[in-house]
């Protein structure tokens, strides 16, 4: 993979920030780490507000669901989860109904590797955070997602 540089240089960096959002749906942040360097990641993802934050999770469908602006990636990190019974997924898809009418945004986790019955624990173990405790546990999983994609897109 070549250095920011060298996209910039090359005249790729819009190509590059189209490839950037896909790990993380937010503009400044891509325009930050295409300028910057991949190392700017984290810095770059720190300065985020909440706001911006839950406008990047509107990209992702729901676990169980297809879709979202990065569709082949979401379907990779829940291969494993769309594995399961069609009574889980069920299960899955109302659990999920509900994690949104209590909080007001898809229910994030780094699924990768993960059985829809361990995510579904996962997902009831949250609905009984506060508002303010479960959108930074989102925040946290979605950095976990944005920075596995990052690292797919260096390699």
């Amino acid at each position: 993979m070549w250095a920011v540089s060298s996209w910039c240089r090359w005249g790729l960096s819009d190509d590059l920030e189209a490839r950037l959002y896909k790990c993380l749906a937010n503009r400044r942040w891509a325009r930050e780490v295409a300028a910057r360097g991949f190392e700017a990641a984290d810095h770059a993802m720190d300065a985020l507000t909440d706001e911006e934050w839950l406008e990047a999770m509107k990209a992702h469908p729901r676990i169980g669901d297809r879709g979202g602006d990065a569709p082949a990636s979401s379907d990779r990190e829940q291969e494993r989860a769309m594995q399961a019974s069609a009574p889980t997924l069920s299960e899955l898809a109302a659990e999920n109904r509900r994690y949104e009418q209590k909080f007001g945004h898809v229910f994030l986790i780094y699924a990768s590797g993960r059985s829809a019955e361990e995510i579904l624990g996962e997902l009831r173990r949250r609905m009984s955070n506060d508002p303010v405790a479960e959108l930074q546990e989102a925040k946290r999983e979605l950095r976990k997602i944005a920075l596995l994609r990052l690292a797919k897109l260096k390699s």
